[in-house]
């Protein structure tokens, strides 16, 4: 019977052998980073021009007028904005620098639906419905003030913005539009701020399909 012995000092030196052979140049695969430039599935729908809405493009300035008012937006240097016939497309860069495409590709679909909204709102318009729900709650406008009696020892008035109106129905309802999406984003969320919802009794300003989660209140023993 024939033991075969192998040192310690052997054994080393085979795995080194080994490992030299791995890290050979001719073994070794060269990566080369790819940077793909995909395109958003917002960024690429175009958008339609309807009748009696004029856009105006100079660079990357975007005007947009029509019925309901005039609305213009300098968009960042990552994206074209081109007319074709009826419609706007825009069309994000292609850069040598991997980071503007990729800042290029997150607002190729952004500047798609601000062009949109644009559009959209100089010739339809935005509005918001909002309740106010409580005892003695109300609202009116007088000229470009809202009034409201929110339960506090004083009436709360805001002045309404030049490009927003306000409506007020049965005392109760309040009725915003305007041609500019922010605008009356903004106006509305400041209405609701004086009185946000509360979960119990349900008080408080809200829109009206917004849905509240009631909470039970505690029951005494």
């Amino acid at each position: 019977m024939t033991h075969m012995h192998c040192t310690h000092s052997s054994f080393n030196g085979r795995v080194g052998a080994f490992r030299q052979q791995q890290l050979r140049p001719q073994n070794l695969r060269s990566v080369t980073p790819v940077t793909e430039c995909k395109e958003s599935r917002i960024g690429k729908a175009p958008v339609p021009i309807p009748t009696g809405v004029t856009v105006t493009i100079k660079g990357s300035h975007l005007t947009v007028k029509g019925p309901k008012g005039q609305l213009e937006r300098t968009f960042p240097d990552l994206c074209d904005i081109i007319q074709e016939d009826n419609s706007l497309k825009v069309v994000k860069r292609v850069f040598s620098d991997p980071s503007k495409n990729r800042k290029a590709y997150a607002q190729h679909g952004l500047v798609r639906s601000l062009a949109n909204g644009m559009v959209v709102g100089a010739s339809e318009g935005f509005a918001k419905d909002l309740q106010l729900i409580g005892v003695g709650y109300r609202g009116a406008v007088a000229g470009n003030k809202l009034t409201m009696n929110l339960g506090f020892s004083h009436p709360v008035e805001m002045e309404i913005p030049q490009d927003v109106e306000v409506k007020v129905t049965r005392n109760t309802f309040l009725n915003i539009s305007s041609y500019n999406k922010e605008s009356l984003g903004d106006f509305a969320a400041a209405v609701r701020a004086w009185r946000p919802p509360e979960p119990y009794k349900g008080k408080g300003i809200r829109y009206t399909d917004e849905v509240v989660r009631r909470k039970e209140g505690k029951r005494g023993k």
